[in-house]
This record gives structure tokens, C-alpha cells and sequence, in this order.
């Protein structure tokens, strides 16, 4: 059995053990999943940059944010851009403000080519108390501008062998690995040949490991040409997170929502007609029963490089401050509030394979 609390941090990482290279061929990604630790392929695993906890212990969670984004491109970022001591001592009270909001868990969605630093939130982690969770995956929306070269040439199940071997082994030998598949898409129908390649690299990285797939998407049209490459590779619609749906067809979102997938209203922001909106989209989510397929979340932060200082932060606070007042003056109860903010974040991102 796995240990998951009560434990140092400098011993977590050895409660998911190392698993020796096994060599892959094209339907390894599926059978990998025999391999990797029990853990991973049963309910009851988050992977945070500290370890495995229970899903019990995410308490409320925030499943979309970031610390820092480098937005340079894929072929010019890198940890020699920002000072980590300078990143932490930046983004530490917005953090400790989130946790005195009542935060525990934080899902940090800025995925490798764009300022993923798994070294920075274990630090940020261990400073602040509250869970972070990175990502594994590719960001191809901006023009493919956060692609690294070898992706045009790489096949899906070499692409998700990358990213396998991220969870079965840590990121870059820090250990640490990543709760989550964090991908991106132009928005646009048809998916290109490279997007519908790393869609599927997705779909094979989450037979072998059961982390979720979240996926930068916004317009209808492409979430749903998503949903059609998992259904073809045999991956359940509850293994995916349209990112950024809000301001889609409420039709839309409810055709996606009783399919399944994960509906990510992420873009929480302090305005009162922002509020407003997304206060009315939540009460006809709640008038049809769907409660429980919405995740909330501020798209917030973050820490630039190329910016004096950082530039301007954004906090994690709208949504407990502004939206969650609004839903209680419009009847929500503690419960309703639950399922959002405690009970959705912790199916999403428990550790499971789901297939069709």
C-alpha cells in the first residue's frame, strides 16, 4: 500500500517507485499501465510536486492557474530566464492569501516550453502549505510557437512516451512528476495534423498513466473534435477538460457536459458583469443537473520574465471575494459550493484510466 501523509517531503518521492525503461512499440502506451505503480491506475492518487496524497486531503482547489509563463517560444525559454528566488518571493502572498481564502490545492497549468519549473512550485509548495500539481504535454495553440522542433517529426506514441516517462520517472531528474496532461489547440475545426497528433498523444499518455487531459481549447468546434480522437482511441470524455469553455454556446457546453466531459470555466475575473455571467451560467447549470461536470478557476497570475518585476500579478481570490458571495445571494447552498470548489476538482484529477 501507498503511504501518502505524514511523511516528509524529501521521502515522498519515493512512494511512487522508480520503474525500470521497458522499450516501447506502438501499443506500449496501453500496456504501460500494468507496469506503473498501483497507484496510478486506482482511484485515490493526486500527484503533486511533493508526492502522492489522497484526493480526500485536496480540499478547495483551483484547477487552472499559473505562477510564471515565459512567453518567449519553445526555442528560447528556459530556466536561465527568471531568478527562482526572485519568482518566489514574488508569487508567495499571493498564495498565502489564496490559503487563508481557504485554498489547499493548486493545479499550476503552464506546461513545459512556456515556463514549467517543477524545481520553483516545490519550493513555492513547501513555503506557502498548499498542494501544487504540474503537467506533462504540449502547448500548440499561438502558432505552434511553444512546439518544440521534434513534434512535427515524432510520432503520437513517441510523444506520449515523453510524457510516460515523465510520470513513471520525474521531470528533467528532478523527481518530480506531473498530476496532469496539459495540451493546447489552435481552437479551430478540423484540428491540424499536428494538434490531432498531440490530441492522441494525449489519449495514449492517459491509458498508460490515468492523468487527465486538460486541454486549452475555447471554441465548440475543436473541444468537440477532441471528444471525436478520444472516443476513436477508446478514452472516456470523463478523462477531459474543455479549458477556457466560457463564452461557448450554452447548448454546447450541455452537449459536452452529458457526454462526459469536464466543463472549465476558468476565467474568473473581479468585474461585476463578469461575476454576473458567470453567476447565470452556474444557475442554468445548476437548473439542469450539471453541477457536477463544472470546474472553476481564474486563469491567474502571472509572473512574466520579460517583465520588470514580473509584471503585474494577478491574485487567486475573485472567485471566493466576488463569485462566491453572488452564488449564495442567488440561492447556492454550502453543498452546491462543495461540489464546485471540493468535490469536481478531486474526480477530475484523481489518478484513474478511464476508457470509452
Amino acid at each position: 500500500m501507498m503511504t501518502f501523509r505524514h511523511i516528509p517531503s524529501t521521502k515522498r518521492l519515493s512512494t511512487f517507485p522508480k520503474l525500470p525503461a521497458v522499450e516501447m512499440k506502438k501499443n506500449i502506451p496501453i500496456l504501460l499501465c500494468l507496469l506503473i505503480s498501483s497507484a496510478c491506475r486506482q482511484p485515490g492518487a493526486i500527484m503533486t510536486v511533493t508526492g502522492p496524497i489522497r484526493p480526500s486531503d485536496m480540499g478547495v482547489t483551483l484547477p487552472h492557474e499559473h505562477i510564471l509563463v515565459d512567453w518567449i517560444g519553445a526555442d528560447s525559454t528556459g530556466y536561465h530566464r527568471w531568478n527562482r528566488g526572485q519568482v518566489a518571493e514574488t508569487v508567495l502572498p499571493y498564495l498565502l492569501q489564496a490559503k487563508e481564502l481557504g485554498v489547499r490545492t493548486f493545479l499550476d497549468c503552464t506546461p513545459a516550453y512556456l515556463g514549467r519549473d517543477p524545481i520553483l512550485l516545490k519550493t513555492l509548495s513547501e513555503r506557502s502549505g498548499i498542494h501544487i500539481v504540474t503537467n506533462t504535454g504540449l502547448y500548440g495553440a499561438v502558432d505552434n510557437r511553444f512546439i518544440p522542433a521534434y513534434a512535427a517529426t515524432e510520432t503520437a506514441e513517441t510523444l506520449s512516451e515523453r510524457w510516460i516517462r515523465e510520470f513513471r520517472d520525474g521531470i528533467e531528474n528532478t523527481g518530480i512528476r506531473p498530476g496532469f496532461i496539459k495540451i493546447a489547440v489552435a481552437g479551430i475545426a478540423p484540428l491540424s495534423d499536428l494538434h490531432g497528433k498531440i490530441v492522441r498523444a494525449a489519449c495514449l499518455a492517459h491509458l498508460a498513466t490515468g492523468l487527465t487531459i486538460n486541454s486549452h481549447t475555447g471554441p465548440a468546434a475543436a473541444a468537440f473534435e477532441q471528444l471525436a480522437v478520444l472516443d476513436k482511441e477508446g478514452v472516456s470524455p470523463r478523462a477531459f477538460v474543455w479549458t477556457h469553455a466560457y463564452g461557448q454556446n450554452s447548448d454546447s457546453l450541455e452537449k459536452a457536459a452529458r457526454r462526459g466531459a469536464w466543463i472549465s470555466l476558468d476565467i474568473v475575473g473581479d468585474s461585476p458583469e463578469q461575476i454576473n455571467a458567470y453567476a447565470e451560467i452556474l444557475i442554468l447549470f445548476k437548473e439542469k443537473g450539471l453541477l457536477r461536470n463544472i470546474l472553476l478557476s481564474h486563469d491567474a497570475g502571472v509572473y512574466d520574465p520579460a517583465k520588470k518585476n514580473g509584471g503585474t500579478f494577478r491574485g487567486f481570490n475573485a472567485i471566493f471575494e466576488r463569485l462566491i458571495p453572488a452564488l449564495r445571494k442567488r440561492g447556492f447552498s454550502q453543498k452546491q459550493i462543495d461540489i464546485l470548489l471540493v468535490e469536481n476538482p478531486r474526480k477530475a484529477y484523481t489518478i484513474r484510466v478511464r476508457k470509452r
